[in-house]
């Protein structure tokens, strides 16, 4: 398991508009570096070491799995993106962004590129004031003593104005949902996007047994003979993995990702079945449906035949390598026909069949984003 990492930042800008530069470096923040658990009040300050125009400075508590190297300079890309241009002047100078490392858990670091804590923290108002509206209690790694006691040491004699302007906090998936289910048609890459969701934010994951099921290499050589008892195994399956899992409480996940939903049963069933076994299987599954905790969020990733067959043939399970395009268009009918009459779930539908998420960190992260912001 991954271990998170809170680190504080402090940011300051004193050129163009200063209240669009800060949330435009939260945002980048949010989708390049972890979750913003805390953002400060903004506060104005006079500029610090030249004379220049007031900054507007704020601290922020971050969540993150990077290493405080790689962290760096995924900040000094965030200030390129937003459009600071560094200079071999010496001396400090009026700048659209300013961020700085300020604390790393507890760590303690000197070397070429990077000191933690900043060297220059307890120097600065315009520092303390802001982190210790937000890490009162921190203790300073090196002063051993909180931050608030800190401040009322500094001898930093500048006017710090607390301004009304306010920052949007994104929010964190992991607060935002507690359970998400991603489904997709055969080989849309649902385990793969579930798998990396639960990676980056350390959530429960869910995935379903298919592997463990002996009828499935049967069903795809007799369907007609293996179709019922392949269905049924499959919903049996998938309500106790369901049932047992939601129902157990994990202190050390924030949420629950699944690649299914037990409502795959009935759109495959309805392909697969015969009329008469399919009304059998109706009633079961109705049963069990209705014990089943429901998604937060019910993510549809489609892919395009072709592209599906393609992943297919990709990922060489044997068994799967002459799926008809017919049987994947009859079960991405059924889907479709599940998403506009199902009124209950909470449903956004991503078309991955133009985007790599898999191997393209930016498709990643456009699936993370419209989450996101769905």
């Amino acid at each position: 398991m991954k271990i998170q990492k809170t680190t504080y930042l402090s940011l300051g800008t004193n050129q163009g508009n200063k209240l669009e530069n800060l949330q435009k470096a939260i945002n980048l923040i949010d989708n390049n570096i972890g979750s913003i658990i805390k953002i400060s009040s903004i506060y104005k300050t006079p500029s610090w070491g030249f004379n220049g125009n007031d900054f507007y400075n704020i601290c922020i508590k971050v969540t993150t799995y990077q290493n405080p190297e790689t962290l760096l300079n995924t900040l000094l890309s965030i200030e390129k993106n937003i459009g600071r241009v560094r200079t071999s002047k010496e001396g400090y100078e009026n700048r659209l962004i300013d961020i700085d490392i300020l604390l790393f858990d507890e760590e303690i670091i000197f070397s070429k590129n990077l000191m933690i804590p900043h060297p220059k923290m307890l120097q600065r108002k315009f520092v303390l004031i802001p982190l210790s509206e937000i890490a009162e209690t921190t203790i300073h790694p090196i002063e051993k003593k909180q931050i608030s006691i800190c401040l009322q040491n500094c001898l930093d004699s500048s006017e710090i104005a607390i301004t009304s302007e306010k920052l949007i906090r994104p929010i964190p998936l992991s607060e935002k949902y507690n359970y998400i289910a991603i489904e997709g048609n055969i080989g849309a890459g649902k385990t793969s996007l579930a798998n990396m969701i639960s990676n980056e934010f350390n959530a429960k994951i869910v995935l379903e047994r298919f592997a463990e099921n002996p009828f499935l290499p049967k069903f795809y050589k007799d369907k007609e003979r293996y179709a019922f008892p392949l269905e049924m195994s499959f919903l049996a399956d998938r309500y106790q993995q369901l049932t047992d899992d939601l129902a157990q409480f994990d202190l050390f996940k924030n949420f629950i990702v699944s690649d299914y939903y037990i409502f795959k049963s009935l759109i495959f069933a309805q392909v697969t079945l015969q009329q008469e076994e399919y009304l059998l299987y109706r009633k079961m599954f109705d049963l069990m449906y209705k014990e089943i905790t429901k998604p937060d969020l019910y993510i549809y990733l489609f892919q395009n035949t072709d592209r599906l067959l393609q992943n297919i043939k990709k990922r060489g399970r044997e068994y799967e390598q002459n799926i008809e395009p017919s049987y994947l268009k009859k079960i991405h009918s059924g889907y479709k026909n599940f998403i506009n009459t199902e009124k209950n779930l909470n449903t956004l539908v991503i078309d991955v069949s133009d985007i790599d998420f898999v191997n393209n960190h930016e498709d990643y992260k456009y699936i993370i984003n419209k989450i996101k912001c769905f």
